[in-house]
């Protein structure tokens, strides 16, 4: 019976852990510290294994552990927010690099992390809006708003007018 389950187990790991990696890696930014919380992710979902009752809920619940291991490593660090800050307002300051994709960063990093976050799940993790729900335990609505709202402060930010205006001629 062991041998089933961890079979099913190693299965899991090989078809998510890359997956879960760049996820890791997009929210830290730190190879070491991205390979840190995967293996960290893994080991606690080998701890709660027995109480996974749909194989199928299995990514977005590999998913929300990862984001919780990330959440422990900051949980007595205090980060400043301004809460008086406007969506409108925010501009990428930083110079656009040569390449689409360092733009595209650039531009993500201008986003606040409550709708990058949800943006990148979706782009880039191909979520949908229930999955996305439930790995940052919130509901699907407030999903769909910060999805909305990323999405056009993205279309408000200098760098995306000038490419719309580049591909347009």
């Amino acid at each position: 019976m062991f041998t089933g389950k961890q079979s099913k187990f190693e299965t899991m790991v090989r078809a998510y852990s890359a997956e879960l990696y760049r996820y890791a890696y997009w929210m830290c930014r730190d190879r070491f510290l991205a390979e840190d919380l995967v293996q960290d992710t893994f080991t606690r979902a080998w701890q709660a294994w027995d109480g996974l009752r749909d194989d199928k809920a299995a990514r977005s619940w590999l998913y929300t552990i990862l984001r919780n291991e990330r959440a422990r490593l900051f949980e007595r660090k205090r980060l400043e927010i301004d809460e008086a800050q406007e969506l409108d307002d925010l501009i990428d300051a930083s110079s656009a690099g040569p390449h689409e994709d360092l733009e595209m960063r650039q531009l993500l990093s201008a986003l606040p992390v409550g709708y990058r976050e949800p943006l990148v799940l979706q782009v880039l993790g191909g979520h949908s809006c229930a999955e996305i729900a439930r790995i940052m335990d919130i509901s699907e609505g407030a999903v769909m708003t910060r999805l909305t709202r990323a999405r056009l402060a993205l279309r408000k930010l200098p760098g995306i007018a000038a490419t719309r205006k580049a591909k347009s001629v």
